[in-house]
């Protein structure tokens, strides 16, 4: 009984990416697939890949580390180097976006407080306006 597989078009629709970006992902040696003629036939290791380079362009990992990543379980250190990269990864990541979420919320801040002085100037001005004329 043979794997089965998948074709280029019903991997994209099932990810809803396009050709193109699986095309990418292939010419960046992240995908593999089998070729039949002019045919590109994904089998179930490649899928697992795509759900996976997916995941990691969600999470913000660039490409390179996500090669690094997929690469890590079919080579030396396999799953358990690969599982702790990925964990000391998450944590840089997680850093990075907690770092993120502090400006922005002293950016928020700030604009509040230039806000309110704003606001108050221009109250402050048309008083004084109404008051002149």
């Amino acid at each position: 009984m043979s794997a089965q597989t998948w074709s280029i078009a019903e991997l994209a629709a099932e990810y809803d990416v396009t050709l193109r970006t699986i095309r990418f992902y292939e010419d960046r040696g992240l995908l593999t697939p089998e070729r039949r003629g002019t045919v590109r036939v994904y089998h179930p290791r490649d899928r697992v890949r795509l759900a996976l380079i997916l995941r990691g362009k969600r999470l913000g990992f660039s490409l390179d580390e996500i090669a690094k990543i997929v690469d890590m379980y079919d080579a030396e250190p396999g799953e358990e180097g690969q599982l702790e990269y990925l964990l000391d990864q998450i944590a840089h990541r997680r850093a990075e976006l907690e770092q993120r979420r502090r400006d922005i919320e002293e950016t928020l801040q700030d604009l509040a407080e230039v806000e309110a002085r704003c606001q108050a100037d221009l109250t402050a001005l048309r008083s004084r306006q109404r008051a002149s004329s």
